[in-house]
């Protein structure tokens, strides 16, 4: 204390009030204070519990603990160390005696810097998962200047480090999140990254971690041996021979399309595995490494593995067996898979006109007809992927809510399946993603009878009219349960009133990032944002559009708990009261 300088003291009150009280609060400016006399000792604090800002000088004080009255948040009186991590530490301040009065010095120097500070604590937040720790630590980071991709790095290696069975919703959330930032105000950018973050804790919370298989010595394999074993571990159920083999070929120094196109080739090898979600997973863990740097593959590509091994094949459902023979029907199409590629090498392709309707047939072997001729005519696996994933989006959009509620994640799942195709093949335009893109048709036509009778899509409004009321009643929209079509309708007019569509994006970002929405809600808004970027066809972007506020119309209102928490996170940076109205 004797190092602090004299004159930076402020009056607090006279000894003997404060013996005889043994507390005072005293204003200082920006910072409320606590003092304490305590033991023959006088100490100070801030008078806002880190928790949730309850004074502390409203608590009690026994044996050099200070107990915080609203959650029982207790500290060491000396230095503020707290004793319960999900509270954070208290600020404490020197303080002197002079001639009878108590002065109370300028708040110490830190020590360490804010940003390290918060990243401690958002590591904290992540183990504990404590969804205000983890909201105060996305904000204190902002603040101190830390770029989004390294709090996202932070939450993408937890999550694929402390998750036995490896990559799950929480990082694909994230990684969802992370795509969309720039769609978002800058206001709304703090709670995607914590939406997603809080996902990862959720994920991983009582869950072993995984432990990682070391790579194989040999360091001249050839890509194409490496990538025949990967397959081969995948396809007898071997995750920890998958594991090393895709780690070695990490360490030789793989490319990045390369990886991705060893992944994405088993991700095919079977149709449809889990539903979607396992190729959604090899283009999200890509998709993260894009934002975090592939110099961190071996941290995450691995918590691909087991999932890949273990996922169940759509073949072996009674659906793609019966009534027509869908798995028979691929097997005998891929045998001439070669011979269709090789046919359309020279070739530049264009879908033809109502190629997308060709694709929501009611005949399989019209749907696979039409890929074949297209492929022999030249169609890239990007192509196709594209028409598919535009065609599965279409199947959301004109959902018909007399179906099951539940039935909206089966069109969901085929249109962000379709969507991850689509992402892998421009990154890979791997031969083996032509089986994904039959795969994905096969289920745009399962899907048909979701469509039974098709909701119509919104029809052009007449006369003149505002486009910011549609912004405004869309939000309205998702506030009583039910309004699935008002909401398509207001996305929809929007664009036709000649909106913006970023104005729109970040208005659906806004809708589901105050909800405490589900995985597939941030999924279903990633992809569509995702296609609809894609397109040049204003159309296709409507018809994408009225897809994604139609499913998150049929999803909430919910009880907006994480927004809560973010909302006190916010308000306790700010300094407010949070006990007070």
């Amino acid at each position: 204390m004797a190092s602090e300088p004299r004159d930076e003291f402020v009056y607090a009150c006279a000894l003997d009030d404060l013996r005889e009280d043994g507390r005072r609060v005293v204003s200082r400016p920006g910072t409320p204070l606590a003092v304490f006399y305590h033991e023959g000792e006088v100490f100070a604090t801030d008078n806002r519990c880190p928790h949730m800002g309850f004074p502390l000088a409203e608590g009690s004080v026994d044996e050099g603990v200070l107990t915080c009255h609203w959650h029982h948040a207790r500290f060491e009186l000396s230095c503020g160390d707290t004793f319960d991590p999900w509270a954070d530490d208290v600020q404490t301040y020197p303080t002197e005696v002079r001639d009878g009065d108590v002065y109370v010095g300028p708040r110490p120097a830190p020590d360490e810097p804010p940003a390290d500070h918060w990243a401690g604590r958002l590591e904290d937040g992540l183990e504990r998962n404590l969804a205000l720790v983890v909201a105060k630590s996305v904000i204190g980071l902002e603040d101190a200047g830390v770029p989004p991709a390294e709090v996202v790095e932070t939450g993408i290696a937890f999550g694929a480090r402390y998750r036995e069975a490896g990559w799950g919703p929480g990082v694909t959330v994230l990684t969802a999140m992370a795509n969309v930032l720039s769609d978002l105000r800058a206001e709304d950018r703090r709670r995607a990254l914590y939406q997603g973050l809080v996902r990862v804790a959720d994920d991983c919370a009582g869950e072993p971690p995984r432990f990682d298989q070391e790579a194989f010595g040999a360091r001249d394999v050839s890509y194409d041996r490496l990538k025949s074993w990967f397959r081969e571990n995948v396809e007898v159920r071997d995750a920890d021979g998958a594991e090393r083999v895709l780690r070695t070929a990490i360490a030789n120094d793989c490319s990045d399309a390369r990886l991705a196109e060893m992944l994405a080739a088993a991700a095919t090898d079977h149709r449809y595995l889990n539903a979607g979600h396992t190729l959604d997973f090899v283009n999200k863990a890509c998709e993260a490494l894009d934002t975090v740097g592939w110099d961190r593959a071996e941290a995450v590509l691995p918590s691909l593995v087991r999932g890949l091994a273990t996922a169940d094949r759509a073949e072996e459902r009674s659906s793609w067996r019966q009534p027509v023979n869908l798995a028979s029907m691929l097997e005998a199409t891929f045998a001439e898979l070669d011979e269709l590629v090789a046919a359309g090498e020279s070739k530049t392709w264009s879908a033809p006109e109502g190629f997308a309707e060709t694709l929501r047939a009611d005949d399989p072997e019209t749907v696979f007809s039409a890929l074949t001729s297209a492929i022999a005519d030249g169609a890239t696996v990007d192509e196709l992927a594209g028409e598919v994933a535009y065609a599965a989006g279409t199947r959301v959009a004109r959902f018909a809510t007399v179906n099951e509620f539940s039935d909206w994640n089966t069109v969901h799942h085929t249109f962000t399946y379709a969507n991850a195709l689509h992402r892998l093949a421009r990154r890979t335009g791997a031969r083996e993603l032509y089986r994904g893109v039959f795969d994905a048709a096969t289920n745009v036509y399962l899907d048909r009878f979701l469509n039974t009778p098709p909701a119509p899509l919104p029809e052009m409004p007449e006369g003149d009219g505002d486009s910011e009321t549609h912004l405004d009643e869309l939000l309205s929209a998702f506030d009583v349960e039910g309004e699935v079509n008002a909401a398509g309708r207001h996305a929809a007019h929007f664009l036709d009133r000649g909106g913006d569509p970023a104005r729109l994006r970040e208005r659906l970002g806004r809708g589901l990032l105050r909800e405490d929405a589900g995985f597939h809600a941030f999924q279903s808004l990633e992809a569509g944002f995702g296609q609809a970027e894609l397109r040049d066809d204003p159309e296709e972007v409507r018809t994408l559009c009225v897809a994604v506020a139609r499913y998150l119309a049929a999803h909430f209102p919910t009880r907006r708990e994480r927004e809560q928490t973010f909302t006190i996170a916010s308000r306790l940076h700010r300094g407010e009261k949070i006990h007070e109205s």
